[in-house]
């Protein structure tokens, strides 16, 4: 079921999309690709190459969530937001977690994220000097492995290999993803969390945020997208662009993965999606910002977002800007 991945060798570099100019002079750039769907789903704009396969990387989220309700979970409210979540460990998402594992009957070692801190850096500091270590639950993916195993639970089906890509969870993933993206997955490897990855393109995944968003009302698809809607601190955290995007733009759902993928869809059906080919999480915001602008996104949250300024001896002395 699962494919070897293979590396993505565009035939040409990838334009630039941000850069990085501290004291006037333009210190370094971040190359990427960038799509941006029209309300009936065809390309407006395409920067780069956005038919090459890509780890979505976290953005593939919501999709997780959808097999999630299709494996029979009835979650709903902050609960399936956070099934389709990179939460920032702050305490209001740590304690729905525990919250979770307990109504399921699921033990805290039965997850399979790795140890780690807090994704926000804030959050991480403060559970740092509170003494405390890496756990797997603080893991920002540690909703969406609990929601994973209370299907397991519920079905009876094998909890230690959930993440096998064999696993019956995770061929329901398969199935919502290739059904969102209007394509087939073109590679599987194995994510930061230690799940299943599968690759689709900048285009798929834009085809996948405007699925959601265009759904039928009450179907697994709009149910994720209502529920990250509704509760966009569960998705993200206080201190982040998706939070702020979902709450100041009313119908809009926005996701970020690791590795600069973002992906957003508005609620007329116009969606983007981009990914940064250096990783570079610093030009998320700035191409963002930019992207949501050319849409005609009219909101001081576009700014606020586009915002990356740079600092020299605590002084701002340039920023982090888009180029196109």
């Amino acid at each position: 079921m699962s494919s070897t991945p293979t590396p993505r060798t565009p035939a040409t570099a990838s334009p630039v999309l941000a850069q990085v100019v501290r004291s006037g002079f333009t210190e370094g750039r971040h190359r990427g690709s960038l799509v941006v769907l029209a309300p009936d789903g065809s390309v407006e704009l395409a920067l780069g190459d956005v038919t090459a396969p890509v780890f979505p990387r976290s953005a593939g989220k919501p999709m997780q969530a959808v097999a999630t309700l299709r494996a029979g979970l009835d979650l709903a409210g902050e609960r399936l937001a956070l099934a389709a979540a990179s939460h920032s460990g702050e305490s209001f998402h740590l304690d729905l977690v525990r919250k979770m594992l307990t109504e399921y009957d699921i033990a805290s070692d039965e997850l399979r994220t790795p140890a780690d801190l807090p994704l926000d850096p804030v959050e991480a500091e403060a559970y740092l000097a509170a003494g405390r270590l890496r756990e797997p639950i603080t893991m920002n993916c540690s909703g969406k492995h609990t929601a994973w195993l209370a299907a397991c639970a519920l079905n009876d089906w094998d909890r230690a290999g959930y993440l096998d890509p064999g696993h019956p969870v995770q061929r329901l993933v398969r199935e919502a993803v290739e059904e969102a993206a209007g394509e087939p997955v073109a590679a599987v490897g194995t994510d930061g969390c230690g799940a299943p990855l599968m690759a689709v393109s900048l285009t798929g995944l834009a085809r996948s945020y405007r699925s959601l968003v265009l759904a039928d009302p009450g179907t697994a698809g709009r149910r994720v997208a209502d529920a990250m809607r509704a509760h966009p601190e569960y998705v993200a955290g206080t201190r982040r662009a998706d939070t702020w995007l979902m709450q100041a733009v009313p119908g809009t759902l926005s996701k970020m993965g690791a590795e600069a993928v973002q992906a957003v869809a508005l609620a007329d059906g116009r969606a983007l999606a981009f990914k940064i080919d250096d990783g570079a999480a610093r030009a998320l915001g700035p191409v963002l910002g930019r992207a949501l602008e050319l849409m005609g996104v009219d909101d001081p949250v576009v700014a606020r977002i586009r915002r990356a300024p740079l600092l020299g001896g605590g002084a701002e002395v340039g920023e982090i800007e888009a180029t196109f």
